[in-house]
């Protein structure tokens, strides 16, 4: 059986978005926990949560371009998104049997391969299962879903954590909580095996282009985007940085979890009409907004003084807008500029330029910080996504999305 793309949410787009819920809620009660379980039970350092992450991410990040070839290639989505779902659900609370922190490498490693598996084909899907004029709203709903999971899994831990450090010590208690983390992720699985289908490609198409792992058979304009990311990519440093900006101005941190979480609450409930909106402005102009919003909120933190510390409630919730004008809007853009015969690898080359870019970005804004000033690495993303603005208008700007047609 066969979905075909309809107007508004398709019931894929409902059941992708509930899966990415039930995942994040998963993960969410992991990640929070692991600086702690390292250092406290396994005794570990944080020179080995540095190396667990940035394996772990460029594993992800590599892959995610050969998962999108290999589903445009056998014409087929859903298997790969349902093994990469499974694989991470299986991994992630498998952490709860680590006595040494390789093992926690080991879990995570498996972990993001499953991501890695998993997130181009599952955006194609979501694409193809989409109106062409809908796609920032199915994108839109899918980051809102992702996101609230990103508020309910830290909630939950902290409510188990609670409640079961009146009877455990630390490391039963911690154990416990990553073992129950599988039970939203079979939520997951379930979800998204019984509720999702395969898209029915047109007969037309089958066959109608040659495949390679090579970004020669993606479209000009594809290729400048992906230029334009890579240059905004280079100044978005990773987001502890704004906590440890935070923290160095003088906010306190007991409240730093309520500060991220007014981040989320705001990027959760924005995503859905946002994403509407660049179906009905264009996704050119709201990108633009995006990426203007974000060279303003780093420079506000490149400025603030302790004495406008209060100013950062603001800064935070602003920093939710940039991400609900531009996470899902960027994917649904990917989409536009791409053929549905390509449209797998075409995400994975995307995903791959923001992950890889991820731990250069941070190293400088780390070397800037210790180097110069805690303030400069602000203005080197307030000054790359004020520079992404001008070349998304040089180049996207003036009417071009009426003169080129967004593709099915």
């Amino acid at each position: 059986m066969s979905q075909e793309p309809s107007k508004g949410l398709s019931k894929n787009v409902v059941a992708m978005g509930l899966t990415s819920l039930f995942t994040d809620i998963s993960s969410e009660m992991i990640y929070p926990l692991l600086p702690l379980f390292l250092t406290s039970v396994i005794g570990a350092g944080a020179t080995a949560l540095g190396v667990i992450e940035g394996i772990a991410e460029a594993t992800a990040s590599l892959l995610k371009s050969v998962s999108g070839y290999i589903s445009d290639k056998i014409k087929k989505r859903k298997p790969l998104v349902i093994i990469g779902y499974g694989i991470s659900a299986l991994a992630k609370p498998a952490i709860g049997f680590s006595s040494q922190w390789i093992h926690v490498l080991f879990a995570r490693f498996t972990d993001r391969i499953g991501k890695g598996i998993r997130t181009s084909p599952r955006d194609a899907l979501i694409a193809d299962s989409s109106s062409p004029e809908d796609r920032g709203k199915s994108f839109g709903f899918h980051r809102a879903m992702d996101t609230l999971g990103a508020v309910i899994g830290p909630l939950v831990a902290y409510l188990l954590l609670s409640a079961f450090s009146r009877s455990w010590d630390t490391a039963t208690s911690l154990r416990t909580i990553f073992f129950l983390s599988l039970i939203p992720g079979i939520i997951a699985i379930l979800i998204l095996i019984f509720t999702v289908r395969e898209v029915q490609k047109d007969s037309a198409e089958e066959g109608s282009i040659s495949l390679s792992l090579s970004i020669k058979g993606l479209s000009k304009n594809f290729k400048i985007l992906l230029l334009i990311i890579f240059i905004f990519s280079m100044g978005n440093s990773s987001d502890t940085f704004l906590i440890l900006r935070s923290t160095n101005i003088g906010f306190d941190p007991a409240k730093i979890p309520l500060l991220y979480m007014v981040f989320n609450i705001i990027y959760a409930a924005l995503s859905t009409p946002l994403g509407a909106l660049s179906d009905r402005i264009g996704r050119v102009k709201t990108i633009m907004i995006g990426f203007f919003s974000y060279s303003m909120v780093y420079l506000g933190f490149a400025i603030l003084k302790p004495s406008g510390v209060h100013y950062l409630w603001l800064l935070f919730g602003l920093y939710g807008v940039y991400y609900a004008l531009t996470e899902g809007v960027l994917r649904a853009f990917v989409a536009d500029l791409s053929k549905k015969e390509t449209r797998g690898f075409a995400f994975g080359v995307y995903h791959m330029i923001v992950g890889l870019c991820l731990f250069p970005a941070s190293f400088i804004a780390g070397l800037l910080w210790d180097k110069v000033s805690p303030s400069a690495p602000f203005i080197l993303g307030s000054i790359t996504s004020i520079t992404s603005f001008i070349f998304f208008a040089i180049f996207f700007g003036g009417g071009y999305e009426k003169e080129n047609p967004i593709r099915k």
